[in-house]
């Protein structure tokens, strides 16, 4: 499960941005939209490519989109984060939304590539209407950290996409996704290398809620140890004043011939027969945590879809890869996500969309 190099589109990407005039950190931030360049496709399409020379941090981003002729933006940042998702305007309409974004240095997995310093933003889509941008420190909003591996990480190259890649489309202005899950990690690996948890933990602010989904590297971590990781993980996000929830694993798309994914591949049982849902599910109740059961979830639809149209959410068709998701998949579970952090009160109402 260690990261796919491909990083020719990032590149791409990063050699547009460059061009970009930079929105200097000693004053209001984008005040226009004269911190953008059209990217290598914008001239014909309309996408733009914004960079802000800011420091890490949280912010504010609020974009007027519309205009004279009808249109279709969405917007993406920093490792191809998606933050809002696709929105029509019809000609001669104008709407404002607003969203808060988490600026960090590696900006994507934590041991992956550094990426390019501030903010990065892309106002992209089916027909990009943009007539105002603009990007205000908010050092007060509450963090929604990620806590996994390459099912949920910031994926640096296409067609690999995380769930939690997408979950930020679901958040409001006034909470930014901060997205630590990082590729190959375990329970084990997550708590030994000091770029990852401990860096999370450092972060933590009271109220933060902290989403852990370790499973699919834990191959052969035996059962007691994988609790006593899960458990040490929750102990202290919760010294931190911090908000944990245990999430189980999305499932691989690994069908019996009866069109179901009752089997040991599919639901994460490890080579040591360790069922880890089941596991998690029991240490949520005996510590007290919100569980998301994103394997249930997932099984579910997977199911619903039968093994060929399911073919859609992963990566069977370009890679062969039952395991990781494509654009569509991780935006399905991220909806997933979303509906459960709604259901359980994790993320209040105010703050969702």
């Amino acid at each position: 499960m260690r990261r796919t190099a491909l990083l020719t589109a990032a590149a791409t990407l990063l050699g547009s941005l460059a061009a970009a005039p930079a929105a200097r950190a000693d004053g209001p931030y984008g005040q226009g939209l004269d911190h953008c360049a059209a990217t290598a496709t914008g001239t014909a399409t309309g996408e733009l490519a914004c960079h802000f020379d800011v420091a890490p941090g949280t912010y504010d981003v609020t974009v007027t989109l519309g205009g004279g002729t009808a249109g279709s933006t969405a917007v993406t940042g920093e490792t191809r984060r998606a933050l809002l998702a696709e929105t029509a305007t019809a000609a001669g309409e104008t709407v404002r939304r607003s969203f808060t974004v988490d600026v960090r240095e590696p900006e994507g997995e934590p041991t992956g590539p550094a990426g390019t310093p501030g903010l990065d933003l892309v106002l992209g889509g089916a027909a990009p209407r943009v007539t105002a941008l603009r990007v205000t420190p908010a050092p007060a909003a509450r963090r929604l950290f990620l806590v996994g591996d390459s099912t949920v990480c910031d994926q640096p190259g296409d067609p690999y996409t995380g769930w939690g890649q997408r979950l930020p489309t679901h958040l409001k202005r006034g909470i930014a996704v901060a997205n630590h899950a990082d590729s190959g990690e375990s329970t084990v690996t997550f708590l030994a290398n000091p770029a990852l948890f401990d860096t999370v933990e450092a972060a933590i602010r009271p109220g933060d809620p902290v989403l852990v989904q370790l499973a699919h590297n834990d191959k052969q971590t035996d059962a007691a140890t994988y609790r006593a990781n899960l458990t040490s993980l929750v102990e202290r996000v919760r010294a931190r004043g911090g908000e944990p929830v245990l999430v189980t694993p999305i499932v691989r798309r690994w069908f019996n011939a009866d069109g179901t994914l009752d089997n040991g591949t599919a639901l994460l049982v490890n080579g040591l027969g360790v069922d880890h849902p089941a596991e998690i599910r029991a240490l949520a109740g005996s510590l007290g945590t919100p569980l998301i059961d994103l394997t249930a979830l997932t099984k579910a639809r997977v199911e619903q879809l039968g093994p060929e149209a399911s073919k859609a959410l992963y990566l069977t068709t370009e890679k062969r890869d039952n395991t990781h998701t494509s654009v569509r998949g991780a935006t399905e579970y991220a909806a997933l996500v979303a509906a459960e952090l709604r259901a359980r009160g994790i993320v209040p109402e105010p703050l969702l969309r």
